[in-house]
């Protein structure tokens, strides 16, 4: 290997290491399981959990030895450190770290002699702990949050996202509430992925200008901190609103910039050049949108334990419903991020009770929706059927568990069973509930589209994406231009895409990421077509749809399970 680039990936279970060469092949892996690997630290998933206050978080030491850890096995499996010319990461978003005063000191004179964990833990900060995106602690500062900006609306539109409980201000809020002298005594705060970037560096490393969208502190429309966010969030502290600024430091506006060479304490102790350039971690929802060219109007769509909808964007439209976030290396365009707790979770269920209660596969689902029309409807003028499963309570649209059925004439929806072949039924009209509310909430995204608001491609991803049934009824529903894709990174899309980042930046010399990666990116590897798109004429009867979903939606808010 002549040169390699390494992405990293700081999540809530593990860290993972990958790296690229300048074209973009994948040459070495490797992975620490926080759990299995550093089990002294009492973790479960990577956290600890307090129940009683619905804290949870994780310990910034085991994050540090994990550190030691994943390249020390690197250099074991014969990775040679010396080829590495750049390296970026990713962090899971919204967490925080409290630098102590002793940090910076720390950080420029590491021993290479002696593991990072034992020189910074516990000196380097004044708290041992950062919240998990879990964490549900903070609903007084969320409602604070929310009435000083005097809605959920007016925040979104200025932050990019509704106040949520683990977003980065309401947890500062609430530390500074609990722990005054220690917010006092702490001079910097990181966020997760500028923490891991800052261990690189040797010295505290700026926010992303992506992952600092995940904060309510951020105002996207004027590309500054919003100071009547900072004063409330620092409220009652010493220096107010400076203070906290001043503790938050800058942020890289400039996407692949170099921050500077890797300590010299990586190059001692495991072999790094002396040139190896840091650019800017960032979080891990922006990361794995980095995992490929995605050009405007493109969306991936996960399929996983939740159902995650992303997509790049020009237009700038906001809802308390969903986030937007500063694209990480492309000004002018943001990332527009859906995410709902019933995904698979609901569809198994479904699955499950169509099998006998018995589990098995998921053939008689998959017949279930294919032989199925659109909803339901057994004739053109016949009422289409509608429903609602939500075995989990549900934040999009925000409704407590519970199935709900109905019927839409094309003006007024009626809610009922009658005319339903339960559970027959329920396959397609789960997969198309499930895609009518996507359709329903990116919309207003897609105004570049023209008449026909479709995404150009989707690329699915995650263990839904391989069944053909799911597929090929939200490909109806949703429509892409250019066709369905899925999409096959493996469980690497994070640290991918941050190596994809690593490597623009140390390669590209001013060339766009997206074309700089589409030269290189190797798709007949990546991704295979699985589903046509657009179909004329069936995307258009799912329109018709779209306001009877709003309607059913509408009249299920706030009525208990059933």
């Amino acid at each position: 290997m002549s040169a390699t680039y390494l992405g990293f990936d700081l999540s809530s279970s593990g860290l993972k290491c990958l790296a690229v060469t300048p074209d973009l092949k994948a040459v070495h892996e490797e992975s620490i399981t926080f759990d299995q690997d550093l089990p002294s630290y009492g973790v479960s998933g990577g956290v600890l959990k307090n129940e009683t206050e619905n804290e949870v978080y994780a310990p910034v030491a085991m994050w540090i030895e994990a550190l030691d850890l994943l390249l020390q096995r690197m250099k074991d499996n014969g990775f040679d450190f010396s080829t590495v010319k750049g390296m970026s990461g990713a962090g899971q978003q919204h967490g925080s770290v409290y630098w102590s005063d002793k940090a910076e000191d720390l950080l420029k004179s590491l021993d290479p002699t002696k593991t990072l964990v034992d020189q910074l833990s516990p000196s380097a900060f004044t708290h041992p702990f950062s919240p998990n995106w879990q964490d549900h602690s903070t609903q007084p500062e969320c409602e604070q949050f929310e009435t000083t900006s005097c809605s959920g609306d007016s925040l979104a539109h200025t932050t990019g996202s509704r106040a949520h409980h683990r977003f980065t201000g309401p947890q500062i809020k609430r530390f500074l509430r609990l722990r005054p002298e220690i917010y006092e005594s702490t001079p910097r705060i990181s966020l997760v992925s500028s923490f891991l970037c800052s261990l690189f560096l040797g010295k505290i490393a700026p926010l992303d200008i992506s992952d600092v969208c995940g904060m309510n502190l951020w105002s996207i429309p004027t590309n500054s901190w919003d100071e009547t966010l900072l004063a409330l969030t620092a409220e009652g502290s010493k220096d107010g609103a400076a203070g906290l600024k001043t503790k938050l430091g800058e942020v890289s506006q400039h996407p692949g910039e170099n921050l500077g060479a890797i300590s010299q304490f990586f190059v001692s102790r495991y072999g790094f050049t002396p040139s190896c350039i840091i650019t800017p971690f960032t979080g891990d929802n922006p990361s794995t949108i980095l995992a490929l060219p995605l050009r405007p109007m493109d969306a991936i769509l996960s399929l996983g334990t939740s159902t995650t909808l992303l997509m790049v964007t020009e237009t700038y439209k906001t809802s308390v419903e969903y986030h937007m976030f500063n694209h990480p290396t492309t000004r002018g365009l943001y990332m527009f991020m859906l995410c709902y707790c019933n995904g698979a979770l609901a569809r198994e269920e479904l699955k499950d009770t169509l099998n006998n209660g018995k589990g098995g596969d998921w053939s008689a689902f998959n017949q279930a929706a294919l032989s199925s029309p659109i909803a339901g409807k057994s004739t053109p003028s016949a009422p289409a059927k509608l429903g609602i499963y939500f075995p989990l309570p549900e934040n999009i649209p925000n409704v407590r568990a519970g199935t709900w059925r109905f019927t839409y004439d094309g003006q007024s929806i009626k809610e009922t069973s009658e005319g339903w072949n339960i559970p027959h039924d329920d396959a397609r009209s789960i997969l198309e509930s499930q895609a009518l509310s996507m359709r329903l909430r990116s919309d207003p995204l897609l105004e570049e589209a023209g008449d026909k608001r479709q995404p150009r491609r989707l690329y699915v991803v995650g263990g839904g994406s391989k069944n053909e049934a799911i597929v090929e009824v939200m490909a109806q529903v949703l429509g892409a231009k250019e066709g369905v894709y899925r999409l096959d990174v493996g469980s690497n899309a994070c640290a991918l895409g941050a190596a994809y980042l690593a490597a623009w930046g140390g390669e590209a010399e001013g060339a766009a990421f997206e074309d700089w990666v589409q030269e290189r990116w190797d798709e007949s590897s990546m991704v295979k077509k699985i589903a046509e798109g657009y179909r004329e004429g069936v995307w258009e009867t799912y329109g018709e749809l779209v306001e009877g979903l709003r309607l059913v939606e509408k009249s299920i808010v706030g009525r208990a399970s059933n």
